[in-house]
């Protein structure tokens, strides 16, 4: 696929997700008969607009999201005395919850979908073991490639670089993981190992030997091992499917929740700083910004690896879910507490107090954001799909 297709797709993928997180503000808003008084997307000079009822749907300059604006939730808007049932401020506690959750629980909604698409639609796919390097064994080390040490049981058997697993001792459909879970247990065992080469078929007789990984001693042919030709999709049922997106995001979940700790903590932003005005080299653990993640996603469109593009989409959508539920202002988890708080203490907090810590907290993310999009277009990250 051409790289600016998938530029494209990815523009629109994420302007598809910001404007849904917005929808479930405005929809719920709605139902709860908030006057909504906009509906864009993008932000800065208006381009184009129109208006049906009370609210004005349109498009502005920068195409940089979208957003929705309710009455009321500007505590230095005045509201004329007979809109103000109609306004925000004016509902239960629990609609404005409700309002507020709805634009972060719609990532989660996404994520869980397209985590459905893929087991019932794409399948979960496993490969063939394809050799993608022979080097030599050091028995101190798991690390055995590159390594210095005496010839691998891969290198006196004759495997080749490029060479595909087709069978171990006579078990065929052997997948990645088959093949290094069977060589774990096989220190000092032979094997019968069958590889397709240029179109032909070669059986080849190895040995593994013992090396040392987490301190424990593990079967090594001395071989890097790479994702070669689709063995096998596995498509769930949609309801089936739908309960696997649930767990995965999930997982997911639990995982951005660790990774936004160190992302966002001393250490993370140490790492940052050291990348801005130093000569670190950065890695594929780096976090990214827009632009980083777009690049990868042409990268990963350009190899077929359409599973890690899913993954970005979905890794994408749990992270601004997590993010908009830290109990901060202007995030809606920052309104969230501010209704938490209200019905704690029994009283309307007045939340003109806060507008130095939202400003605070705009200038960090604002900040932080221009940060990694001037890293992704003056250092980019490494092509982690070469």
């Amino acid at each position: 696929m051409a790289a600016w297709l998938v530029v494209v797709l990815y523009v629109v993928s994420i302007l598809t997700i910001v404007l849904i997180h917005e929808a479930g503000h405005f929809t719920f808003a709605k139902v709860f008969k908030i006057k909504v008084e906009e509906f864009f997307v993008g932000f800065g000079p208006r381009v184009w607009s129109f208006r049906r009822g009370e609210t004005e749907y349109g498009l502005k300059a920068l195409p940089l999201g979208g957003y929705v604006r309710i009455a009321g939730m500007n505590p230095f808007q005045e509201t004329p005395e007979e809109e103000l049932p109609r306004t925000f401020g004016a509902k239960p506690a629990w609609q404005r919850a409700t309002v507020i959750g709805a634009g972060p629980v719609t990532h989660f909604v996404m994520a869980i979908l397209l985590f459905a698409v893929y087991f019932s639609v794409i399948g979960v796919t496993t490969y063939r073991p394809l050799i993608d390097d022979v080097c030599a064994v050091n028995p101190k080390s798991a690390n055995l490639c590159p390594a210095k040490g005496t010839p691998s049981p891969a290198q006196l058997a004759g495997f080749r670089k490029g060479d595909v697993v087709v069978a171990v001792d006579g078990h065929r459909n052997v997948s990645e993981s088959t093949l290094q879970g069977y060589t774990k247990v096989r220190i000092g065992v032979p094997m019968t190992v069958v590889v397709r080469r240029h179109g032909e078929l070669v059986t080849l007789h190895a040995t593994p030997r013992a090396a040392v990984q987490g301190g424990k001693r593990v079967g090594r042919l001395g071989v890097l091992i790479a994702p070669g030709p689709l063995l096998a999709r596995d498509r769930a049922n949609p309801v089936a499917a739908i309960g696997q997106g649930a767990v995965q995001t999930w997982e997911y979940a639990k995982a951005v929740v660790v990774e936004m700790g160190h992302v966002f903590g001393p250490s993370g932003l140490k790492r940052l700083g050291q990348l801005l005005v130093g000569s670190r080299t950065r890695s594929v653990n780096d976090p990214v910004s827009l632009v980083g993640a777009g690049r990868i996603a042409v990268q990963e469109a350009k190899v077929g690896a359409w599973e890690a593009l899913l993954q970005l989409l979905v890794g994408f959508n749990v992270f601004i879910g997590i993010l908009n539920l830290v109990p901060l202002p202007p995030l809606d988890g920052g309104h969230l507490a501010v209704i938490a708080y209200e019905k704690l203490r029994r009283r309307r907090p007045d939340v003109r107090k806060l507008v130095p810590l939202t400003t605070l907290v705009m200038g960090f993310m604002i900040l932080f954001a221009v940060a990694l999009m001037y890293l992704d277009i003056v250092r980019p990250l490494p092509n982690p799909f070469r």
